[in-house]
């Protein structure tokens, strides 16, 4: 079993109020469930009114397959949703 995980830092500008903040976290969230099937989660500076850390993660048997998926997952957030990326990391892990 391979778990392929991402994580993103990134800035949301021109947002007044942690509720725009959340909005636009939590349909990042569930866009990444909902069209990659991946489980995700706001990991740190929930307190951050410009800023987001989340991480994802896919489960599969190919590191390859995983990977593929997270880049995927990335470009659909760097075309899609109104944040600057401040930091990506991806990696795998076998079990």
């Amino acid at each position: 079993m391979i778990v392929s995980m991402i994580q993103l830092i990134f800035e949301i500008p021109d947002v007044l109020s942690i509720k725009d903040k959340r909005r636009i976290v939590n349909s990042l969230k569930e866009k990444l469930q909902r069209r990659f099937h991946m489980s995700a989660a706001e990991i740190d500076l929930q307190d951050s009114l410009s800023f987001a850390h989340v991480g994802a993660a896919v489960v599969s048997n190919s590191r390859q397959f995983g990977e593929s998926v997270l880049h995927k997952a990335l470009a659909m957030i760097e075309n899609d949703v109104p944040v600057r990326i401040q930091n990506v990391q991806i990696h795998s892990e076998e079990f």
